[in-house]
């Protein structure tokens, strides 16, 4: 559920980002309350409604008064954008990095990348499909 390495207010945010990203809550949709969320989770309402607020401040949820926080226009593009922003940081700077100290350039990097997505491509169709058939 929740790991020990994050605070559970930022992990929250993140799970209820990561549902408006995949579609669960499209915009303009209301999300579970603090309360909701709270008795749900088995957490501590005050953590919930900071992970509410949270997402507020970022412009992913907004307040209606005495009906509940709603996903907010333009709130999945956002996510997207900043978890993109995340990707390069997290792991496309350090590849890029790695690969300049071994001597790869770009067309080698690209040829890295597009072999290992056909292989892991291949892996997960025989593991959705052990016996091959359709």
């Amino acid at each position: 559920m929740f790991d020990e390495d994050r605070p559970i207010f930022l992990q929250l945010a993140d799970r209820i980002s990561g549902e408006i990203l995949r579609g669960v809550y499209a915009e303009g949709e209301q999300v579970p309350s603090t309360n909701e969320l709270a008795a749900h989770l088995r957490i501590n309402p005050a953590t919930a409604g900071k992970s509410l607020n949270l997402l507020v401040d970022r412009e992913v949820l907004f307040k209606r008064r005495g009906l509940g926080m709603f996903v907010a226009e333009g709130a999945r593009a956002r996510i997207a954008g900043a978890r993109q922003q995340g990707l390069v940081t997290a792991f496309i700077d350090p590849l890029l990095d790695e690969a300049a100290a071994l001597g790869l350039d770009a067309s080698a990097i690209t040829d890295l990348v597009a072999e290992r997505a056909r292989t892991r491509t291949d892996i997960h169709a025989a593991t959705r499909n052990p016996e091959g058939g359709s």
